[in-house]
């Protein structure tokens, strides 16, 4: 018997909703904690969303109990991630939360701050600022 014969693959799905229902309330409020740390304004933490609709922003702030987009909850776990990284590889907060808007030669950043790179809109970059910060702390690069 494989695994759709066996009714898994029926059951695997409504598993990951309630996964993310799980999940959303406590990522959105540990990222509105964070963009508060990093001084982010309403803008840049909409781009870090992936959002265009400001009410959807502001519902969200209000009210994070809600069942965020596979997209959204990839994001804030890639800000989750660099914001780890920086209290691990910075252990003075203040640095820490700093290091993201300082310009950084570093390749893959061209001068620009981390921040301006993970605002181009893409989760990709995203993905680079935590490779990155990853592979300074000695993991996976």
């Amino acid at each position: 018997m494989n695994f759709v014969e066996s009714g898994m693959a029926a059951q695997a799905h409504p598993a990951t909703a309630i996964d993310r229902k799980g999940l959303s309330g406590p990522a959105l409020r540990t990222f509105f904690r964070i963009a508060e740390l990093w001084s982010l304004s309403v803008e840049e933490q909409m781009t870090l969303l992936g959002l265009t609709a400001r009410s959807t922003f502001f519902k969200w702030k209000k009210n994070p109990n809600t069942v965020l987009p596979k997209d959204t909850l990839e994001r804030i776990s890639y800000v989750l991630g660099i914001y780890k990284a920086l209290q691990l590889l910075l252990p003075n907060e203040q640095a820490a939360d700093e290091w993201v808007k300082r310009p950084n030669t570093a390749a893959g950043f061209g001068g620009r701050s981390a921040l301006d790179r993970m605002l181009s809109g893409q989760v990709a970059d995203l993905f680079v600022v935590r490779q990155y910060l990853d592979a300074q702390r000695g993991g996976w690069a």
